[in-house]
């Protein structure tokens, strides 16, 4: 990729593995614990979905809870683990690869950022306890323009911060339908398919697609 700016990551599921809160209760939640997580990360996006088209906006760590409260009651897992799971949501883990990867791409000098539904307390939470402060050069919150993704304020606040084009960044993510809107929007977006998943219809395919961001480093 040439005349690239800025590499802009996506946080949940890209750089922060979300399974990683219920695996840590796995010994109290039994053998459903992936699955119930799983559940739990599905309807916490289609929660940030519905409440952009209804206009109905509250903040990722509401939509963090509530989505909570129905995979609890769903997979029958007992309320008084409901406050344990959400600290843990707060200190989320990174993939094993990402510390060394991004520490690699700040000496290169990228400009490097965080693109996410998160609110800017979560996110700096996140990196603050995974020791990765320093990193980054900005950590972009939906908050700032109040929709979530793939809304097109989301992906135009690097755009507008750095005075850059949109083909000058490069954009990660795990997530098929933010790759797609990032894509639309007119990044080059890569998917981090840590998974063998398959990609989505939504009018767009990657020009990359990686397993994990070792493979960044060979494309970069």
């Amino acid at each position: 990729m040439k005349n690239i700016k800025a590499i802009i990551f996506d946080a949940y599921g890209t750089l922060f593995d979300v399974n990683s809160a219920a695996e840590k209760c796995k010994d109290k939640i039994g053998d459903k614990w992936e699955s119930f997580s799983n559940y739990w990360r599905t309807t916490q996006l289609e929660y940030t979905w519905l409440r952009s088209l209804m206009k109905r906006h509250e903040d990722f760590w509401q939509i963090t809870e509530d989505s909570l409260d129905k995979s609890m009651k769903i997979y029958e897992i007992d309320s008084a683990m409901k406050n344990e799971l959400l600290d843990l949501y707060k200190i989320l883990l990174p993939f094993k690869e990402v510390p060394e990867v991004l520490k690699i791409l700040k000496e290169k000098n990228f400009n490097l950022a965080i693109l996410s539904n998160g609110t800017p307390t979560l996110l700096n939470q996140l990196v603050k306890s995974n020791n990765l402060e320093n990193i980054f050069n900005d950590i972009f919150s939906i908050e700032e323009v109040g929709i979530y993704k793939p809304d097109s304020k989301v992906y135009d606040m690097p755009i507008k911060k750095y005075q850059i084009k949109k083909n000058e960044v490069t954009f990660l993510s795990a997530n098929t339908w933010d790759v797609s809107g990032g894509g639309n929007y007119g990044y080059n977006s890569i998917w981090v398919n840590r998974n063998n998943n398959i990609f989505d219809n939504l009018d767009y395919r990657p020009k990359n697609e990686i397993k994990n961001l070792n493979q960044l480093l060979e494309i970069i």
